[in-house]
């Protein structure tokens, strides 16, 4: 391996600059007298699902098949996903959301579209009211992205109207599905990355806020209650005069991430280039937190990153815009569980992190997928896997306290080449007596325990001779779960020893370290 050297570095849930504090230990934690927990939302454990490959169709959708409800929906996916108390999921889109018009998934009349994004066609079986039947079952609120793209304004609070009102044609039109009561659709967003080039009706800057704008106030006028969200990005020349021109309208910014960029060449990047990445999600939330604070916003307008995964999903360019049957096919690599190892996994786990140490400014997330292409959860017609990602997800929603405590962090640098990385990645959560503590807390290093020193004095916790730990490791960085090894990569409890105020933690490893009553 490479040599490891010694840096300090501060992590905090509200902004600071970082400092070297010489009572901090070399890898651990210390808390400052009247430090006060701040809340988080649990919005930033939410999902994202889309119409592309196998997320819907054959996915948490499958009419016919034994495994199904009468509806339609997968039992076994639907158990699985309530393990992780989903709170918020984002459909359809995604790109496919920029060409694609909600009546034509609503009804008994349904015909198949042509989908512009992905090359294929949709046959409109599941729709808004199939999602939102969806949501419910897994005890999810339901978050729909309009159409940005080749949709209109319009058509952005009609579908507000179809879903939240009982009068107007269409409010009418929803009951004559047979759906009477209002479907209470809160969460809005307008648009998907209508920054970029590859989406389709994407928008220039001089565009986009004017037409956020337009379709805000339409879709408050149709429903004052409804939460909106637009499509913005970590840059400010895009998201400066998006705020400028509808920031009064919008409670969230949506941000988007994926740090191994696997577009067009299926080749994951290996465990210690992801690790050496891991720092690159705060840093958004930090220049996207400066902006919203140059808009003079930032009290108001929170940011979403409701689409974020380590990996980019997999789906070759078609040459000349056609559908290519052999690029379509080449999706299904996306599929190979092999790809999704401890390197994904502590990735997540630093992600959230992130998010609970910036708690203040991020209150909703996406990890995106979460049903098959790069998902949690694999799904095959005979049953499921749950990849590694699943139980880092399973893990937060389950075992976290609800309020984040803002402690200085320090940490060995693990250098790799020309990258580096703080070897450790921390988030110490509390319940509201400040009397139980739960550390999340990732050793990145593939191959070295590590030797961590909470600060129980500053908890006001008696250092214990051990301490109740669940951890998440493998046999390798790049274990895995499949078919027929479901089970290679699962959370397990342990009681580790405290010795001389140090826990040992594993290498490429997630510990959860439970202090206090």
């Amino acid at each position: 391996m490479k040599k490891i050297s010694l840096i300090a570095v501060s992590f905090f849930c509200l902004l600071a600059p970082a400092q070297l504090y010489a009572q901090t230990p070399v890898n651990g934690f210390t808390l400052e007298k009247g430090t006060q927990p701040q809340v988080y939302d649990n919005k930033i454990f939410g999902q994202f699902i889309e119409h592309f490959h196998r997320q819907i169709y054959g996915g948490i959708f499958e009419p016919g098949s034994p495994l199904s409800d009468r509806e339609g929906f997968r039992t076994d996916v639907i158990d699985a996903l309530r393990e992780l108390k989903i709170p918020i999921v984002r459909w359809p889109g995604g790109c496919f959301v920029s060409s694609y018009h909600w009546l034509d998934g609503v009804g008994t009349s349904r015909q198949p579209t042509y989908d512009k994004a992905w090359g294929v066609e949709d046959p409109n079986t599941f729709g808004t009211v199939e999602f939102v039947k969806w949501c419910r079952k897994i005890g999810a609120e339901p978050f729909i992205c309009t159409n940005a793209g080749t949709g209109t304004p319009e058509e952005m609070s009609d579908w507000v109207e179809y879903c939240n009102l009982n009068i107007g044609k269409y409010g009418r039109l929803r009951k004559s599905h047979g759906i009477e009561e209002p479907l209470n659709v809160k969460y809005w967003s307008v648009g998907n990355e209508n920054w970029g080039g590859h989406e389709i009706g994407a928008k220039t800057i001089a565009e986009w806020g004017p037409f956020v704008r337009e379709s805000a106030k339409m879709m408050k006028n149709t429903d004052p209650s409804v939460v909106l969200f637009a499509a913005a990005t970590a840059n400010e020349g895009w998201t400066l005069p998006l705020l400028q021109s509808a920031g009064y309208l919008l409670r969230y910014v949506s941000i988007h991430g994926y740090w191994d960029g696997l577009w067009e060449n299926n080749k994951p990047a290996p465990y210690i280039d992801c690790m050496m990445r891991t720092q690159r999600p705060e840093a958004e939330i930090i220049q996207t937190i400066a902006i919203l604070e140059k808009a003079n916003l930032r009290d108001k307008v929170k940011i979403a990153f409701d689409e974020w995964n380590l990996r980019g999903w997999h789906h070759p360019t078609f040459p000349g815009g056609a559908a290519d049957k052999a690029r379509i096919v080449d999706r299904d690599k996306n599929d190979l569980n092999a790809t999704y190892t401890m390197a994904d996994a502590l990735f997540s786990a630093c992600f959230l992190n992130a998010c609970l140490r910036q708690c203040k400014d991020v209150e909703i997330g996406g990890f995106s997928p979460i049903v098959n292409t790069r998902g949690a959860l694999f799904v095959h017609p005979k049953g499921i896997v749950k990849r590694t990602t699943f139980h880092v997800l399973q893990l937060y929603a389950n075992q976290l306290e609800k309020n984040v405590l803002p402690v200085r962090v320090t940490s060995e640098d693990w250098v790799n080449g020309n990258s580096k990385t703080p070897v450790l990645d921390v988030a110490v959560t509390c319940n509201d007596a400040k009397t139980r503590f739960v550390v999340a807390v990732v050793n990145k290093h593939p191959d070295k325990s590590i030797e961590f020193t909470p600060d129980f004095a500053g908890l006001n916790v008696t250092a214990p001779k051990q301490i109740s730990a669940i951890l998440l490791s493998g046999s390798s960085p790049d274990d895995y779960n499949d078919i027929g090894a479901e089970n290679r990569v699962i959370p397990y409890e342990k009681t580790l020893k405290v010795e001389k105020g140090k826990i040992l933690l594993p290498p490429h490893s997630l510990v959860l370290l439970t202090a206090g009553k």
